[in-house]
């Protein structure tokens, strides 16, 4: 039996080793893992990827801030604005696919996204059907940039006045937000019917969808797992003036590909930006338990022309370019003087902090983030955070805009936030346990193999204890003659 034994021992830890060493040099068990979760990340019809795209099971969070104006008649006069931060109002936002075809032998998959929006009193500062906030006549500042150089210049300038309409207005948050009736806008739709009298900042946002998406599955490609290549029938923007910025780049930001490395950029297609936008590593964090990757716009994508010469396409019109940190989107919000900033400024240049009083940027509450599973590719928590801002200057024979300095305006930003819930987050931490356990069989093996040959050689080699002889007392027989 101990012969037996030390054979088994014997076999058993060269048989290990080698196993071991094999395994560890063909990455077999790692190539196994990735593929297993290559193949979990294809959009295919009632899989568990699928449907977690399809319906979303957890809600984002939409809060909002508000910059009150506290002193308009000064900001007439030339003065910079003196602006109170007031929120959050904050919305639960459920997403949910609609209208989801499988095109091309499940290689592409398109859909709609509508949105739906529900307040949280409980997470918020006040009522938004009570709450008011003074802030720039958006209505009134779109129709003076329109008419300024056209036929309608006059008739504009008569509505205005005889609508008493002023460079700011007061209104509920509810009202700013999701619509209300405008008695300018209301008249103008009397001899231009396309125009819609009614107004809000999101008022095409609750219920809607901001159009179709065309998106690869991941099935021929990993990488391309939920891509998109078309958005509303178009397979590239047509409001910037160079075909790399009109590209249409990565995903919508809700799903990425799995197997994501630190020296890659995340891509994503953002219709609020109305761009693609890129993201590259800043550090490593553990989010409820999980490692997790998190990456963060960096400072050359706010940058102006001088300092990213690739940005010149974002200068609308052609050669008319802000500084850093100010995106004009004017051409993809139907005329209305819109340029986007993170919030308070951040990562913009310092003119535009100085010419607002209240502007405080930090990285913590300003800066956009997501952070990822890199094993998987899912979310674990992410911030999108953007700043809306109106242009407004003075413009001759409007006297509404009195003496106002030239800038962006800043009304309101708003962070949108993400963090898995609990249940999905335990599904998540299991599966990457299982996959932690078979990626260590390689030196589970290892450890076996050379405990198998410690003990081998350890019984076989170890000296064998000579028997004490005694002295003469002790080796005479016990019955003496």
């Amino acid at each position: 039996m101990k012969r037996f034994c030390l054979v088994t021992l014997g076999l058993a830890a060269p048989a290990f080793l080698i196993a071991s060493i094999a395994l560890l040099a063909a990455h077999i068990m790692e190539n196994l893992v990735d593929g297993q979760i290559k193949e979990g990340t294809i959009l295919r019809n009632n899989s568990e990827a699928f449907k977690f795209w399809e319906h979303p099971p957890i809600p984002l969070l939409l809060q909002v801030y508000f910059f009150n104006l506290t002193n308009p008649l000064e900001v007439l006069q030339g003065e910079n604005p003196i602006v109170k931060e007031v929120g959050p109002y904050t919305y639960r936002e459920w997403k949910s696919r609609r209208d989801v075809h499988i095109l091309e032998n499940g290689s592409k998959v398109s859909s709609f996204q509508p949105s739906t929006y529900y307040f949280e009193r409980e997470l918020s500062v006040g009522d938004p059907e009570v709450d008011r906030i003074r802030t720039v006549n958006l209505p009134a500042v779109t129709a003076m940039n329109m008419a300024r150089n056209s036929p309608f210049r006059f008739p504009a300038e008569l509505l205005l006045l005889a609508y008493q309409e002023d460079m700011f207005t007061t209104h509920t948050v509810e009202e700013i937000l999701w619509g209300y009736t405008d008695k300018f806008l209301q008249a103008v739709h009397n001899f231009f019917p396309d125009v819609d009298p009614v107004f809000g900042y999101f008022k095409q946002m609750n219920a809607t969808d901001d159009g179709e998406y065309v998106m690869l599955s991941g099935d021929k490609n990993y990488l391309d797992f939920t891509r998109v290549i078309e958005w509303n029938g178009k397979d590239k923007l047509d409001w910037w003036t160079t075909p790399s910025s009109n590209m249409i780049n990565g995903t919508d930001g809700g799903t990425f590909h799995s197997l994501i490395s630190k020296d890659e950029m995340i891509y994503i297609f953002s219709t609020d930006f109305c761009r693609s936008i890129y993201l590259t590593f800043e550090e490593e964090l553990t989010v409820l338990g999980i490692p997790t990757y998190r990456f963060t716009p960096p400072l050359k994508i706010f940058a102006n022309v001088s300092v990213n010469p690739d940005n010149a396409g974002f200068c609308v019109p052609a050669g008319h370019c802000m500084g850093s940190g100010i995106l004009n989107v004017t051409g993809c919000k139907q005329g209305a003087p819109i340029f986007l900033s993170l919030p308070h400024f951040f990562h913009a240049e310092e003119k535009y902090v100085k010419s607002v009083e209240g502007m405080h940027p930090n990285k913590q509450n300003h800066d956009t983030f997501l952070d990822i599973n890199p094993l998987t590719g899912v979310l674990v928590r992410a911030n999108k955070r953007m700043q809306i801002n109106v242009y407004v200057e003075m413009i001759p024979g409007f006297i509404q805009t009195g003496n106002i300095k030239t800038m962006p305006y800043p009304v309101m930003f708003v962070n949108e936030s993400f963090v898995l819930d609990d249940a999905n987050a335990g599904i998540l931490r299991a599966a990457l346990l299982e996959s932690s356990l078979v990626q260590a069989v390689p030196f589970i093996m290892l450890a076996l193999g050379i405990i198998c040959g410690a003990v081998f050689l350890a019984v076989t080699y170890w000296p064998k204890g000579k028997k004490e002889e005694g002295n003469v007392d002790e080796r005479a027989p016990l019955i003496r003659t």
